[in-house]
């Protein structure tokens, strides 16, 4: 049964690996740098342009409460599809999508709290390693969204005169 296998597309943030179900990430592209826009948060690094449309860039590193890193030449920017609209989230490397059994993830520690609470959908093993299964949707929750377009229709409004 399909329902058996989840596929994930996993990603490395510093030494630690990621996963997000494949169905959120509309694609990856190489990266480039975010245009900056004043007054967001400092994991928010700046907006790109998508097709036509301009979305956010979240710093996932930062988003998750880790070190800093300069972008290096495996950067990527996966574009993620949200109820919202798209999402830019920057991790240091795509490294591959893989098939994992559902039996293999488990729900994350009762001992997350907060940030990791919100964020962590699971724990899959993948091989010999584990990653951390993301929820996407909410890497920017309905406020930091708000305050995103603030600062976008102010910098706008600055830039017009």
């Amino acid at each position: 049964m399909k329902s058996d296998v989840v596929k994930l597309v996993i990603f490395r943030l510093g030494a630690d690996l990621f996963g997000a179900d494949i169905f959120s990430v509309e694609r990856v592209l190489r990266h480039e740098a975010a245009s900056a826009v004043p007054d967001l948060p400092e994991w928010i690094v700046g907006v790109l342009e998508h097709r036509g449309t301009v979305m956010p860039v979240v710093d996932m590193r930062r988003r998750l409460g880790l070190p800093a890193g300069a972008p290096g030449p495996e950067t990527r920017t996966m574009v993620l599809a949200t109820k919202a609209g798209w999402i830019g989230a920057e991790v240091d490397a795509v490294l591959e999508v893989a098939n994992v059994p559902a039996a293999s993830m488990t729900a994350p520690p009762a001992l997350f709290r907060g940030l990791a609470a919100e964020f962590v959908r699971g724990i899959a093993k993948v091989g010999a390693r584990l990653v951390v299964v993301l929820e996407m949707e909410r890497v920017l929750n309905s406020a930091d969204r708000i305050a995103f377009e603030r600062a976008l229709e102010a910098e706008v409004a600055a830039t017009r005169g």
